[in-house]
């Protein structure tokens, strides 16, 4: 798949987002080290606390399927950027392969792309307990 392949599935996720309170969808396409890809999609609860990113719908997406790797994430929204938030890099971090490339952009927008180490300067993760 192309770098175009990646920012059309994240554009296409949206249509799955469940977003009937904030009103903003995020779709998602991460992409494994072993080249799977898998699609994510917000889904938020009455209890927002429950609520669900996209980033991480892709990540439980590609777990499920026994991927452990990440190689790199690509996120759109409506309008703007969507930046993950402090959890979702926080869960990137955990199965990152590489310095994550984390693109942000959509239909509207020019994509934009950072690395996960820009995103969680010292971070800590796996590597800090000899895991």
């Amino acid at each position: 798949m192309t770098h175009e392949d990646y920012k059309r599935l994240a554009i296409e996720a949206l249509e799955y987002s469940y977003s009937p309170y904030s009103h903003f969808r995020v779709g998602a396409c991460l992409v494994c080290e072993n080249g799977e890809v898998f699609q994510g999609a917000n889904f938020e609860n009455a209890s927002l606390g429950a609520t669900i990113c996209a980033e991480r719908c892709a990540a439980s997406n590609a777990i499920i399927k026994g991927n452990r790797r990440f190689k790199s994430i690509y996120i759109s929204c409506d309008s703007g950027y969507a930046w993950p938030c402090g959890i979702c890099r926080q869960v990137m971090n955990e199965f990152k392969s590489c310095d994550m490339q984390i693109w942000v952009g959509g239909k509207e927008v020019e994509w934009k792309m950072m690395k996960l180490s820009q995103l969680l300067p010292e971070s800590f993760g796996p590597e800090d307990l000899g895991v």
